[in-house]
Parts: structure tokens; C-alpha cells; sequence
């Protein structure tokens, strides 16, 4: 069945830490950054390949070839490639000459509305998954992740206002949910036996 998605899912995590910790160190900064986050992405196409693969193997433990799943899928594939596209747009509207500032306004609203295509295809997984206990894992991995991105977001934000730690653009704490989604994932894991569907 090839690799799990769990490793594609790690090493897009592992990338996108790599990418903020040069980020805060300065390394890397503005527009750069930016561009830096589309490689990552790359990796959701083998992610969501192997994640396919196993809903059509009959998948392990609680990963079934339930259509709720096949959906989410596909939506979040259609998210992740608006988000690539928004964000190519945005880095050539930044770079041309003549820049409208509602052109500009415009396009720096997309990559933000790709993110909560996820988050949307998340919810309707919630609403669609039939299995309760499947159901159950998704609802309490994404308030995992919401936990730890909020707990994050509020600590980082108070060291910010006395100027102990950088700015730090609020697209990151997206970022930090999503890496929260993992941290749900081996939570039900150690604590069902099952990673859970997302």
C-alpha cells in the first residue's frame, strides 16, 4: 500500500516547523516565507493518495470506505490546491508594477478562504460520518487541535504584547491547529486504539 499518511502528514508538519523556525530566527521573511509554504503543500498530493489507498484497502482500524471519508477527501484536495493557487496569485500581484490596493486586498483574502474550505470539509465530515464512534474521534481530535492552537495563540500573543518574542502573522496559528490535528490523531490513538478519520 506504499507509505502511511501519517509519514507525509509528519513530514509536511516537519517542513512547516522547519519553515518557522526560520521564519523566527529571521532567515527567511516577508513574501519569502510564503513562497517557502508551497513546497510543504506538494506533500498533501502522496498524503491524500495514501490516505485513498487505504479507505480502498478497507483501511485500519476505524478507516473504512466510508463515503463521508471519500468526500472529505476530495475537498480537502480542492482546498489545498485553491490554497497553492492563491498563494501563486498572490506572490505575482505583490511582485507586478502597478499594484491596485483592492486587487491586492483581494487576493490576500483567497488563501485564507482555502483554509476554511478545510476547516468546512472537516465539519461536513462530522455532519456526514454515519459511524458514531468515528464521528466521536474526529469531534474530539479537532477540539484537540483547537485547544492547542488557542493555548498557543494566547501565550504567544501575551509574551508578544511585552515584546519578549517576534510578530508573528496570525496565518500561523492555522498552522498551529493543523499540527494540533496531529497531536488529536495520537491522542485517540493512545487513548481508543484508532487515529480517528482526518
Amino acid at each position: 500500500m506504499g507509505r502511511s499518511p501519517f509519514f507525509w502528514g509528519g513530514l509536511m508538519f516537519g517542513a512547516y516547523g522547519a519553515i518557522a523556525g526560520l521564519a523566527f530566527t529571521g532567515a527567511i521573511e516577508g513574501m519569502a516565507v510564503l513562497l517557502i509554504m508551497l513546497a510543504p503543500m506538494g506533500l498533501m498530493i502522496p498524503l491524500i493518495r495514501s490516505a485513498n489507498r487505504r479507505v480502498d484497502a478497507g483501511g485500519t482500524a476505524c478507516l473504512n470506505k466510508g463515503e463521508a471519508q471519500k468526500r472529505y477527501l476530495k475537498r480537502v484536495a480542492i482546498s489545498t490546491s485553491l490554497y497553492m493557487i492563491a498563494i501563486a496569485l498572490m506572490v505575482l500581484v505583490e511582485n507586478s508594477d502597478g499594484r491596485a490596493e483592492t486587487l491586492r486586498i483581494l487576493v490576500a483574502v483567497l488563501p485564507g478562504l482555502a483554509v476554511i474550505g478545510v476547516f468546512w470539509a472537516i465539519g461536513r465530515l462530522i455532519v456526514e460520518e454515519q459511524d458514531e464512534f468515528i464521528r466521536m474521534l474526529v469531534i474530539r481530535q479537532s477540539l484537540i487541535a483547537t485547544g492547542f492552537a488557542l493555548s498557543i495563540a494566547s501565550v504567544w500573543g501575551f509574551l508578544e504584547q511585552v515584546e519578549a518574542v517576534p510578530h508573528l502573522p496570525a496565518y500561523w496559528w492555522a498552522v498551529a491547529w493543523f499540527f494540533g490535528l496531529a497531536i488529536g490523531a495520537a491522542a485517540n490513538r493512545i487513548t481508543y486504539g484508532s487515529w480517528g478519520a482526518v
